[in-house]
């Protein structure tokens, strides 16, 4: 038996085998939420991907007699490394069989190649930018995952630690109880903070209004909200663009809460969607020919979880109450349509000041997900 690493060539056939052992590994799992296969072809195709003109990456690919057997794409984020002044590497989009000799030459290859573009670290799994799918599960494998993240095998963790990996951040996220009513003094809270700060807030009827009037300012919103998070990168102008294109127009408008000043400039904004976590996973992320038959169903249809995928708030607002105008707006939403629970996204352990939002509900913790780091 023998393993042969490939540097994969950027080829359409070449990313759809990529794409496809990611989803193929997790056949068996009752937990795998797979990624839409057309989202991730054009994050690995150079022409499609404008973080590409920051970034250089190579992917590789492990056979183990001549069959699939792991996947890794290496990248070098080169904005991030001048915000940093570091020489960091990332590795992501990567998953493997539980076999030693897979892992060390994949990882092998992924490390060699970042040497040779000069860095000294390498940390993962991280993507292009934050954007992307990042950190790897190391608590909640008997929990379903979401869209927004990654699932993975427990011994991808042993791997890590045998290839002489360390922490380097961790997130957590909460699962929260719909509540029947709005927590009083969430209430209280949103009035004054309206009162005092003039805000309104905007619902929208037309994703074409909704890209047209805030699209960019969204985008730019979550630019200066994230700036500080770990591993961020700020999208440019260019990236905008596409994730408007990619993002928006899959958007429930009901639940999604624009927060807007006098001047109707944006100061806030939730993003949540119905969970499209069981739908993508009876379509194996295939988007055609009847993926979106159950993707449609999923978004508009009965579904009991619904998936907070950001928050994002203007500095000068910030600790000021205005989540509380967000939630006062959403959960008559959620429950109108069903939802029983929400599944928070990932925050940073030591995020206090999000965390400390789910005290006025019954929430658990119940995934905990890692970046990795090494010397190189």
């Amino acid at each position: 038996m023998s393993v042969e690493i490939k540097a994969l060539t950027p080829t359409a056939r070449e990313r759809r085998e990529y794409v496809t052992f990611g989803i193929d590994l997790y056949a068996d799992s009752p937990y795998h939420v797979p990624a839409l296969r057309m989202d991730e072809l054009q994050a690995l195709n150079p022409k499609k991907n404008p973080a590409f003109e920051f970034c250089k990456a190579q992917a590789f690919m492990a056979y183990r007699d001549g069959k699939p057997a792991g996947r890794i794409l290496a990248i070098v984020n080169e904005v991030a490394n001048e915000r940093s002044g570091r020489k960091q590497a990332r590795f992501g989009f990567v998953d493997f069989t539980d076999d030693a000799e897979v892992v060390d030459a994949l990882f092998g290859a992924a490390e060699d190649w970042a040497r040779q573009q000069g860095m000294t670290e390498i940390i993962g799994p991280m993507g292009f930018t934050d954007m992307d799918h990042e950190g790897m599960l190391v608590e909640g494998f008997e929990e379903m995952g979401t869209m927004a993240t990654i699932y993975n095998y427990p011994y991808y963790m042993d791997h890590m630690v045998r290839r002489g990996y360390v922490k380097d951040a961790d997130w957590v996220e909460f699962r929260i109880a719909i509540p029947d009513s709005i927590p009083d003094k969430y209430q209280r809270i949103s009035d004054i903070v309206k009162r005092k700060y003039n805000l309104k807030v905007v619902k929208f009827t037309s994703r074409k209004k909704l890209k047209d009037q805030y699209g960019h300012a969204l985008f730019k919103l979550i630019n200066e909200a994230y700036d500080q998070l770990y591993g961020y990168c700020p999208l440019s102008e260019r990236q905008i663009d596409y994730y408007i294109g990619q993002y928006l127009d899959f958007l429930r408008l009901d639940c999604v809460s624009v927060i807007v000043d006098s001047n109707e400039e944006l100061v806030a904004v939730g993003i949540s969607m119905p969970s499209l976590s069981k739908a993508l996973r009876k379509t194996r992320g295939k988007l055609f020919p009847f993926g979106w038959y159950h993707i449609l169903k999923a978004i508009n249809g009965k579904n009991d979880v619904v998936d907070l995928m950001l928050i994002a708030v203007k500095k000068e607002y910030l600790g000021k109450g205005v989540n509380a105008v967000i939630f006062t707006d959403l959960i008559p939403v959620y429950q109108k349509a069903g939802f029983k629970f929400a599944e928070s996204n990932i925050e940073l352990e030591g995020n206090e000041n999000v965390q400390q939002q789910w005290q006025y509900y019954d929430y658990r913790q119940h995934r905990r997900r890692r970046a990795w780091k090494k010397p190189l």
